[in-house]
């Protein structure tokens, strides 16, 4: 056996298999905020957001995973290089209004930054009227 190399049965005593998955490596869109400065979109925050808003609601892994990828298709299928946070952010107000209304209050809360409870107010109504 030579210096350094492991047998295979070495190499896997832990009992675990290892996958590897790739990726293909998507080109660099950037998001324009509100205040006019720019980033790259990251999936990762959309998927934070996702995870905060949905937090001890009746929404799987699965369902927020099923969201993030629609976010990510719709950005890099987009022919722009640019896309602004605000399109971003009604897309997933959109697929959270669909799968539970108090995630979709949760985020909207964030994503709106309410000024004051007439805001609040409002955008319950919305949701209310589009129940009805």
């Amino acid at each position: 056996m030579r210096h350094g190399h492991q047998t295979p049965q070495r190499m896997y005593q832990c009992g675990r298999r290892f996958t590897t998955y790739e990726k293909v490596e998507q080109p660099t869109t950037l998001v324009v905020k509100n205040n006019g400065e720019r980033e790259p979109f990251d999936s990762n925050k959309v998927r934070n957001g996702l995870i905060k808003s949905c937090y001890k609601r009746p929404v799987s892994a699965s369902q927020i995973e099923d969201m993030v990828s629609a976010v990510e298709k719709y950005v890099y299928n987009s022919l722009d290089n640019e896309i602004s946070s605000k399109e971003i952010g009604e897309m997933i107000m959109n697929m959270l209004m669909e799968v539970d209304q108090v995630s979709y209050v949760r985020f909207a809360s964030v994503y709106r930054q309410f000024k004051d409870i007439q805001s609040f107010k409002d955008e319950l109504t919305k949701l209310i009227e589009k129940d009805v």
